[in-house]
């Protein structure tokens, strides 16, 4: 509502690098319409779509089902597809006049279908203005050249009719001074100052993409670690102590981009992390989060290779993602979307959910929320699954008057007692650009690819993406990978308990204690941290295999001298039935030493 920045001022890198991405296909794609015929017969589909919208809307309408008969022969020449996009905006004008008084449904896709007739014909006009000329015969040599101009020419070649034409139109004036000849002789001129007009628009935006696209990205990398920063916090001055340190990762394109660039080394490339697990027999890498995002967002506009190390994980992350939601009986295709809990004003909370098996982040398996938008992805990868999906989708009423839904949650906590799902009835802009990014790779060949590899910068850095599939692939983590067990929420039962008995466990399991003020971090074995305010009672190492700090309790015996903790850290010594025992309330640690 007020166009101002979100505190915390943030600088993403993930966002920056798609930005500076997607803004340099833009560019490519801005310069190739040159070349592109100005006309389509496509767009006769398009409006036949939208007239079979309306007759499911209006069923009984005579002038609908008319135009849509009309519109089922697509036009073979320019001048045919000018006549009928005339009769079709006539039409569409009526109808929508028509239904003036009806629902509003109606009326909405009324009033688009006008809109849409009115855009195409008014393109035609602008760029072919001798199409509203009467038809006319001439000479053999102009009258051919006039017949190769209803094949739908290009900007550029349009912008070349003038000085092509001329020549054949002024020896035709010589020997039949006809006025239909300088009304052509200046529709011509005239197309072609418009169409130079275009170019030099379409050229100016995607220099001014380009431009935009030159971003910095040196003070979000770390070059002792050679990774990118999460971002930078603005609001702070510094940057987030974390990193993108995976090749599965969303921010894989903002990588490649950087390198392209020549900002940060490419040795960057070969510093992210290759976790590897073997998926029927094939290499998969291993994101951290296992959702269909931070595996299939980059190829949107990347291009994939086949029977390279990434091709063979987009397959294998697909074939996961499809093989979870029939273990869970439910559509498949999970990723970062809202879900069904709000906050105070109302809005759908937002974060990332995965598959087990797929991903690094524990807890996977404790939400089951499907986001039509990851299925839209996967038509890149498996277009036939990824079709009987959405259809299943929309059978289940997932979709409304902008297509599908934000998402549909089944997690039983997030819903009320009576319901087995909840459609999250949101719509967010950039999910579905990228269901529409999705289906026009998947119908067009690839478009943006195209466009991506158009741009020599980044076409100099494509053998990144062609690393070979390795041998041999280890398990790693397996018993982390494995579908685990849903836990139960805290706020599902406030007077929760959990007991420990292996106090090394393969990933710590911790417990928050606080008032307010004091807080402490604690773990099973019982190291941790603690806080005061904002001083540090105890300094905090983020290193999951190294767990002796924080305060402790020593034991010792006089007459021996030996020396014990009361909990297993830091001595590290083995007790005899070893418990850690976490509740709301305390950490309590008990064993006996004999």
């Amino acid at each position: 509502r007020t166009l101002q920045p979100l505190l915390p001022l943030y600088v993403s890198s993930v966002d920056s690098g798609n930005l500076a991405g997607h803004l340099l296909v833009l560019g490519s794609g801005l310069r190739e319409q040159a070349d592109e015929e100005m006309f389509t017969p496509q767009i006769f589909s398009g409006l036949r779509d939208t007239v079979r919208i309306l007759r499911d809307c209006d069923g009984e309408n005579s002038a609908l089902k008319q135009l849509d008969a009309e519109l089922e022969a697509a036009p073979s020449t320019l001048r045919d597809a000018f006549s009928l996009l005339e009769r079709a905006t006539d039409q569409a004008t009526r109808i929508a006049a028509s239904v003036a008084n009806s629902e509003e449904d109606l009326k909405r896709w009324a009033r688009a279908l006008q809109r849409n007739c009115e855009g195409h014909l008014e393109d035609l006009r602008f760029l072919a203005p001798w199409l509203a000329l009467p038809i006319q015969r001439h000479g053999v040599p102009l009258q051919k050249q006039l017949d190769k101009l209803d094949q739908a020419p290009t900007l550029r070649e349009i912008t070349e009719l003038e000085h092509s034409l001329a020549p054949l139109i002024d020896a035709e004036m010589e020997s039949a001074k006809t006025p239909h000849l300088t009304e052509l002789s200046n529709c011509l001129r005239e197309a072609g100052v418009r169409a130079r007009q275009r170019l030099d628009i379409l050229e100016t935006l995607a220099r001014q993409s380009d431009e935009m696209a030159a971003v910095d990205f040196t003070f979000l990398f770390d070059s002792t670690r050679e990774l990118f920063s999460i971002g930078f916090n603005v609001s702070e001055g510094r940057c987030d102590a974390s990193f993108y340190d995976l090749l599965a990762s969303e921010a894989r394109l903002c990588s490649y981009v950087a390198i392209a660039q020549g900002q940060v080394p490419q040795d960057h490339w070969f510093s992210l992390g290759r976790l590897l697990v073997a998926s029927r027999g094939e290499p998969l890498l291993i994101s951290w989060s296992g959702s269909m995002f931070e595996y299939l967002m980059p190829i949107l506009v990347m291009p994939n290779y086949e029977n390279t190390l990434l091709d063979h994980t987009y397959k294998e992350a697909v074939q996961r993602q499809i093989a979870y939601g029939k273990l869970r009986d439910v559509p498949w295709g999970i990723s970062e979307s809202g879900y069904n809990r709000t906050d105070v004003h109302l809005n759908y909370q937002y974060r990332a959910f995965g598959v087990p098996g797929l991903g690094l982040k524990r807890g996977l398996a404790e939400d089951l929320v499907i986001a039509p938008y990851a299925t839209a992805m996967a038509l890149m990868i498996a277009p036939v699954e990824a079709c009987d999906n959405l259809q299943r989708l929309a059978v289940d009423r997932r979709a409304g008057a902008y297509g599908f839904y934000e998402a549909v949650d089944y997690t039983p906590s997030h819903l009320p007692s009576d319901e087995t799902s909840v459609s999250v009835q949101s719509y967010m802009t950039h999910h579905q650009a990228m269901s529409l990014l999705a289906l026009a790779n998947s119908l067009l060949d690839y478009p943006m690819q195209r466009r991506f590899m158009a741009c020599p910068l980044l076409k100099a850095a494509d053998l990144l993406l062609q690393e070979r599939v390795p041998k041999t692939a280890a398990s790693v983590f397996v018993e982390d990978l494995t579908l685990e067990a849903a836990r139960i929420p805290a706020d599902e039962c406030e007077s929760v308990m959990r007991v420990f008995t292996n106090p090394t466990p393969p990933a710590p399991e911790v417990h928050l204690l606080s008032n307010g003020r004091y807080h402490v971090i604690i773990s099973s074995a019982g190291g941790g941290y603690s806080r005061w305010r904002d001083l540090a009672v105890t300094r905090w190492r983020e290193d999951a295999t190294c767990d002796g700090w924080g305060t402790f309790v020593y034991l010792r015996d006089l007459e021996t001298g030996d020396f014990w903790s009361t909990a297993y850290q830091p001595t590290l010594q083995v007790t005899q039935g070893y418990e850690a025992i976490f509740t709301q309330a305390r950490a309590e640690f008990r064993h006996h030493h004999a």
